[in-house]
């Protein structure tokens, strides 16, 4: 399979990573290099979710870098060398992440990709050790503060108060009402939950608060809760299983109120299933990405270029994530290139230099500080069964009064 191709450079004198940074060399180009870059290639990890609960966004994530790396190569590559790549699963478990990493980890320059926060934050002191330029697919705030690690755009803390400000000026929701927050429990149901407490309390709003478990499917009693306190939108902070449940379950109890999600909460696999109607109604999402369906050029381009490489494959927000992040990856070792130094902490310190990446794929980002989001924009977004990706802008991305005063948790 194209898609779990591993390509592994060669590095049988490297030690194991989480210690002290191993030692570089200069090479025949004058340029100093470490694990992961021999005299013509680099290799990158992509530490991915091919099994677990964020399978469909993990494949798309997965194949859009793989996408990029060969177009990257096609070019030419990067400081004279080809990129290649080590993919491995880690099915949204800790441990086998841990496992996964212990792996390729000396064999990489940089990571591409991890899917899931619980992943990047058991990985955080080795990653930190090791200096390994790492994009997370995940955006909560305690990602943040490590030099290494690069959040994407917004925090899920800043896309719910924007969220909360989108229902205050234009779904009708007033001083004094209640709004529901359905959460999952952890960093990235609590990170939210900051955000929409924080909001709340700043335009007169009580939250009611229902927090869950990842493997919870049916959300019956969250939808009776919400209803009993006649909450008028309900935020949602899970993944796509639990939205679909959450909406359907909603309409069929004669809850006909907006619902505001995260990011992660969106799938546009859940349009064909009975969910479908409830979404397509009154369902918005917050990104910091423009959805593929945008008219930015480079989404365009995109978009044909996935659907050549993959015509099968299902079109999600994956692919501009993980294109995106690819490209992330590939301008810092280009900058480190220059200075001459592709050694792990040269390739940080190059992506470190730039404050304005990625406004061709929507929202420009700030990269040249690690304690706060990389951007405060957030687009909402809209389900659309018939565009591409299953969503398009509902409203252009813009930064709330109320997320420019707010002060982001770190660490």
């Amino acid at each position: 399979m194209a898609l779990l191709a591993l390509a592994v450079a060669s590095c049988a004198s490297e030690k194991a990573t989480g210690g002290a940074p191993a030692a570089s060399a200069v090479g025949g180009d004058g340029v100093k290099t470490g694990p992961g870059v021999t005299a013509d290639t680099i290799t990158l990890g992509l530490m991915t979710d091919l099994t677990g609960p964020y399978a469909s966004f993990g494949k798309s994530l997965t194949q859009a870098q793989q996408l990029y790396f060969e177009q990257i190569n096609a070019a030419g590559g990067v400081c004279g060398r080809k990129l290649e790549t080590i993919v491995r699963d880690h099915g949204y478990d800790v441990q086998k992440a841990v496992a996964a990493y212990t792996e390729i980890g000396p064999k990489s320059v940089a990571l591409a990709h991890v899917v899931g926060s619980p992943m990047v934050n058991a990985l955080k002191q080795r990653i930190e050790a090791d200096q390994m330029l790492t994009i997370p697919m995940a955006w909560a705030t305690g990602l943040l503060g490590s030099k290494p690690i690069q959040v994407t755009g917004t925090t899920y803390d800043i896309d719910m108060i924007n969220g909360v400000d989108f229902l205050v000026k234009e779904k009708g929701v007033k001083s004094g009402d209640k709004i529901g927050h359905l959460y999952f429990e952890g960093d990235y149901g609590e990170s939210a939950l900051n955000g929409s407490k924080y909001a709340a309390e700043k335009l007169g709003l009580t939250v009611v608060e229902q927090k869950i478990k990842a493997t919870d499917q049916d959300m019956s009693a969250q939808v009776a809760a919400f209803k009993a306190e006649d909450v008028k939108a309900i935020l949602v902070s899970v993944g796509p299983k639990q939205t679909a449940s959450l909406v359907g379950v909603s309409l069929a109890k004669g809850m006909d109120v907006p619902f505001v999600g995260s990011n992660s909460a969106y799938s546009p696999q859940l349009l064909p299933t009975p969910a479908g109607p409830a979404l397509l109604k009154d369902f918005y999402y917050i990104t910091a990405g423009a959805p593929i369906s945008s008219d930015e050029p480079a989404m365009k381009k995109l978009a044909a270029d996935y659907a050549a490489k993959y015509p099968d494959a299902e079109i999600d927000s994956g692919i501009s994530a993980g294109y995106s992040a690819a490209g992330i990856v590939v301008d810092a070792l280009k900058k480190a290139c220059e200075s001459k130094d592709l050694t792990r902490a040269g390739v940080v310190t190059a992506h470190r230099s730039q404050s304005a990446w990625g406004e061709a794929f929507g929202t420009s980002m700030d990269f040249t500080t690690f304690d706060k989001p990389a951007s405060l924009l957030s687009y909402v977004a809209k389900p659309d069964k018939a565009a591409l990706g299953g969503s398009v802008i509902y409203k252009e991305a813009a930064a709330s009064d109320l997320a420019k005063e707010y002060q982001v948790p770190v660490g």
